[in-house]
């Protein structure tokens, strides 16, 4: 892991966690304290979940030793920031100008996708090829996860580029800049695309951990904004169920493929 990537998280971390903060514990005061008006208060919440799921990110990449570890999480990383930037100059009149949070907003999305995907070019430049020993996940799972990133790229694409198909059947009130937001959110999933080529466990537990941080947030965001919700729509339990069913299959991966690592060490 080269010193500026670990550099780049140390300047984000800070970022992510105060985004957390405001959009978290106080969803209804967004127009307030946050780069633009946000409704209801689903809608922030789910987009701080992702905030801290980032952060957690970040801080594991300061002393994270091996490149293979977080490289995937960059790339999902850059398309997501790239995305909430073309959101942000599509959108710009919706945007609370006078904030001080707006500017720090359009810096970062701004900045973010190049220096991401700077320093995923420079580590992948030095990085040692793979082991051929390393622990490696089952072609089941290998193939599970990689439909399920591919499932939440489509969500997202779908969210960012047809708005309208998607704001009748959604569970709850979206407008044209919110529903890209979410979409943008989606994209990060398709991160799991990547055990398609690289499946080795090692590449997937930091991301898993990530993905697990950010869907409990989501679903107790959801117990907090219950009367938001909207339970006549098909698309609600069907999102929901699926991010049970996600937490519930990364849980069960998360046991068994550390019980996998501990039998071999055992075993050495």
């Amino acid at each position: 892991m080269l010193l500026p990537t670990r550099l780049l998280g140390a300047v984000i971390i800070p970022f992510l966690l105060g985004a957390f903060a405001i959009l978290y514990c106080f969803p209804q005061d967004t127009a307030r304290l946050f780069a633009w008006p946000i409704r209801p208060t689903m809608t922030p919440m789910v987009l701080a979940s992702a905030y801290f799921g980032g952060a957690y990110f970040f801080l594991r990449v300061l002393w994270e030793r091996h490149w293979n570890a977080i490289k995937t999480g960059f790339v999902a990383v850059a398309m997501f920031a790239a995305l909430l930037g073309v959101a942000t100059i599509v959108h710009w009149d919706k945007f609370s100008h006078q904030n001080l949070t707006f500017w720090i907003w359009a810096t970062l999305y701004f900045t973010t996708p190049f220096l991401v995907l700077g320093a995923w070019f420079s580590n992948q430049g030095v990085a040692s090829p793979p082991s051929p020993d390393e622990l490696r996940l089952s072609r089941a799972a290998q193939w599970t996860i990689g439909l399920v990133g591919l499932v939440a790229l489509v969500q997202g694409l779908t969210m960012f580029l047809a708005p309208t198909l998607v704001l009748p059947y959604w569970p709850w009130l979206l407008t044209l800049l919110t529903c890209r937001v979410m979409g943008a959110i989606f994209c990060l999933g398709s991160a799991g695309l990547a055990v398609l080529r690289d499946p080795r466990w090692s590449s997937v537990k930091l991301l898993l951990q990530v993905e697990m941080i950010m869907v409990v947030l989501i679903l107790l965001a959801a117990v907090r904004a219950l009367p938001e919700i909207e339970a006549d729509k098909v698309l609600t339990w069907l999102l929901g169920a699926g991010f049970v069913g996600v937490l519930a299959g990364s849980i069960y991966l998360w046991v068994s493929m550390s019980a996998r690592a501990r039998g071999r060490t055992t075993a050495k």
